[in-house]
């Protein structure tokens, strides 16, 4: 078989291949085709209406640029319609890549400081969820994560609406911090992944992805961290590297995220193969799919050639996601079965 067969191949078995999702965010998953729709819905936004033309404002100079243009479609989200509408057209888009579980992270200070009622925000999302879960078959669950470069208010803000009962949805399994890292370090947020885990919720906070490995040491010690979004630059420490394999704590990997924003200037210089030969539980994820042009299949075929996996491997690779996920045994149990029949099937035949 040809080299070029052969990566076909491999192509074709990811595209039918039973996966988890855990860095993936809500507005970031939206399509061309979603904002398209919102920008139409809000002519007064400076986001193009036009598919094609999106695909040229989607390209960033740096991570600063990126978080400026994310930020511009995050402003398109303005009413609990548009909220259901995004939510709902996010799971259909995993749903075709074969995703059965995702974990969403969800900003909601972004949605309720523009006006949108908390209570009706909720009941957007968990509609939507419900609705996706019948219709399509993917199941998901809420991370809320606060917009670091929002400061102390907006992670008061995000902890009430994460840990309020009158307000908290059925959804909602973990708590995060995402955005800037430069100029915003980690500890200041101690006291409300504190009470977040109190309340129940697991700790998920973005780390080492645009600085260096102390911001991962800091989501570990004092964000009590169960899984790190992108961890990029543990690599560059070897005691990190020895505690997250130790301790089974699980790097959320977004190869291409990582190559959009600068985090690393070569595909072949990220580090995901260093952790998996440290030993460290390594997820595949997609971030802001559209907005990076990849999709989770795409980041599978990315991590399978960097890392030299077979159909076996990527499946492997596809059950760490299932193991890493905060999804109940039973849930875990039923995907991975459904990961070894699906590749025992392909191998077959």
């Amino acid at each position: 078989m040809t080299h070029q067969h052969a990566a076909r191949d491999l192509q074709d078995f990811i595209a039918g291949l039973p996966k988890a999702e855990l860095h993936v965010h809500h507005v970031g998953s939206a399509s061309p085709r979603i904002v398209s729709e919102l920008a139409a819905r809000h002519p007064n936004s400076k986001v193009p209406t036009d598919p094609e033309a999106l695909a040229e404002y989607f390209t960033f100079t740096d991570f600063a640029h990126f978080i400026e243009v994310y930020l511009s479609v995050v402003d398109l989200v303005r009413t609990p319609e548009d909220v259901r509408l995004l939510t709902y057209e996010v799971a259909r888009d995993m749903a075709r890549q074969q995703v059965r579980y995702a974990e969403l992270t969800i900003t909601p200070f972004s949605s309720t400081r523009r006006g949108i009622d908390a209570r009706a925000f909720m009941d957007a999302i968990e509609d939507a969820r419900t609705a996706a879960e019948k219709e399509f078959g993917t199941v998901l669950r809420w991370c809320f994560d606060i917009p670091g470069e929002a400061g102390l208010e907006a992670a008061d803000e995000t902890l009430r609406l994460a840990t309020d009962d009158r307000l908290r949805p059925e959804g909602l399994v973990s708590f995060g911090l995402g955005g800037p890292e430069i100029g915003v370090p980690r500890p200041q947020f101690k006291p409300h992944f504190d009470r977040a885990i109190a309340a129940g919720l697991h700790s998920v906070p973005h780390a080492g992805e645009t600085t260096g490995p102390q911001t991962v040491w800091d989501a570990l010690t004092e964000l009590r961290a169960e899984r790190i979004g992108h961890g990029t630059s543990s690599a560059e420490d070897p005691k990190l590297l020895a505690h997250l394999a130790e301790h089974r704590i699980p790097l959320e990997v977004c190869p291409t995220s990582n190559l959009a924003t600068r985090a690393v200037a070569d595909l072949d210089e990220h580090p995901v193969k260093k952790f998996v030969e440290a030993g460290v539980l390594v997820t595949v994820n997609s971030d802001d799919p559209p907005m990076f042009g990849t999709d989770l299949n795409t980041e599978y075929a990315v991590a399978a050639r960097l890392l030299g996996l077979d159909e076996r491997g990527v499946a492997e690779l596809a059950k760490n996601a299932v193991h890493a996920s905060f999804l109940d045994e039973a849930g875990k149990a039923r995907i991975v079965a459904e990961i070894d029949a699906y590749t025992e099937r392909r191998l077959a035949s």
